[in-house]
């Protein structure tokens, strides 16, 4: 019987390393494929080229493994789906999530379609994460788990992904920690055993996000303005579902200035870091920026008001269900655990559908809600859906 064929995402990190050895030790013909996605070197983290040494141990990665080798040049797709979109998302003040994109645009679209135009039966990757099969009504449906690793957990990254997608996809290492992934490749000797975790922007390698950015946004001084806390005072709260989700709007009349900045669309709620302003109490926090007026607005303290928000909204065009046979409707209510970026502890909290829009309603409220970031929700382990934060 022709075994099945698997292509292994190798990224030249130590993940997507023993996926593709754990498949060999199973009843698969697996080959290794390296995504190049950039060439840019005037942005990179370092003076070494940002996708050759990935490249290479990737290769060298599967020498050793014994399986086929091959890359792929998506410079030009990732440049289509994932840079211009960033760019317009930054300009319009808005903060873009690039690993979820890059997951929905490239690997699980661009090159899920390159992997089964080689034969494929099925792709991999080293994401931590889980995939189960269940029959619903005589069908296969595919369910998405957290990984047994919960502070490695990539579930949320996946977040936009389709039945189809993950009918095709398979997570080798989303039963196992990362010590025990490091382990394995430790026994194999494997060339990224010990190798650090990426942190620069997705499979790109490493590459500085604020470089990056400065390529077509160009810088513009703009002044920070101060929000106290009493300007909150006397305030009526929110009634309706709509008025929480929606976040405060301020004027520089309702604070002061306290420094200047180089550009309003190279900060991102919640921001603490590259402010340059000191001599407060508190530290200062990015509560709103206004990309058409450039202007900062900070506030002391991770507790400041305009930090916090119990709701948000997701344009309904943006909704999406990874468990469309559970998706929620007008008028019905479902209580879910949600979060709004990588690696937050799972919220209680509500998904209100309604004609006009679709709210999650939070239990406590959340620090740093930010447009175009996506918000993720679950029950119990199991990603259902997700969408992007209006």
């Amino acid at each position: 019987m022709k075994k099945k064929r698997v292509i292994v995402g190798l990224s030249g990190g130590v993940d997507s390393s023993v996926a593709a050895y754990l498949l060999t030790q199973q009843d698969y013909e697996v080959i290794g494929l390296f995504m190049k996605n950039w060439h840019d070197e005037s942005v990179t983290l370092s003076n070494e080229c940002p996708w050759l040494e990935d490249s290479n141990d990737a290769m060298l990665v599967s020498e050793k493994l014994g399986i086929p080798f091959q890359t792929v040049d998506l410079s030009a797709e990732y440049k289509e789906l994932i840079v211009d979109y960033m760019f317009d998302e930054y300009a319009a003040g808005r903060t873009p999530n690039p690993d979820v994109l890059c997951n929905r645009e490239i690997k699980f679209d661009v090159f899920l379609k390159i992997a089964l135009s080689l034969g494929a039966d099925y792709v991999a990757t080293g994401h931590y994460c889980q995939k189960e099969e269940v029959s619903v009504e005589n069908k296969s449906i595919y369910r998405l788990i957290s990984g047994a690793d919960s502070i490695k957990d990539q579930s949320y990254f996946l977040c936009q992904l389709t039945q189809d997608q993950l009918a095709k996809t398979l997570f080798p290492i989303g039963h196992l920690q990362k010590s025990e992934v490091r382990k394995i490749a430790r026994e194999l000797n494997l060339v990224t055993a010990e190798k650090k975790d990426s942190q620069g922007l997705c499979f790109i390698g490493k590459v500085s996000l604020p470089d990056f950015l400065q390529q077509q946004l160009q810088p513009k001084t703009g002044n920070i303005i101060e929000i106290p806390e009493d300007f909150y005072n006397g305030k009526e709260p929110p009634k309706t579902i709509a008025t929480q989700s929606q976040k405060t709007r301020y004027q520089t009349s309702d604070g002061k200035i306290v420094g200047t900045h180089l550009g309003a669309h190279f900060f991102t709620n919640g921001q603490r870091k590259g402010l340059a302003v000191g001599g407060t109490p508190e530290p200062l926090f990015v509560i709103d920026t206004d990309v058409v007026e450039n202007v900062v607005y900070v506030g002391q303290g991770k507790d400041h008001p305009g930090l916090l928000r119990q709701a948000l909204q997701v344009s309904l065009a943006d909704v999406h269900w990874v468990r469309e046979d559970l998706k929620t409707i007008q008028g019905e209510p479902m209580e879910v655990m949600a979060r709004i970026r990588y690696r937050q502890p799972l919220q209680k909290a509500t998904l209100i559908p309604q004609a006009d829009a679709f709210y999650v309603l939070f239990d406590q409220p959340q620090s740093a809600i930010t447009s175009g970031q996506f918000v993720a929700w679950y029950l119990d382990k199991e990603l259902l859906g997700s969408g992007v934060i209006a």
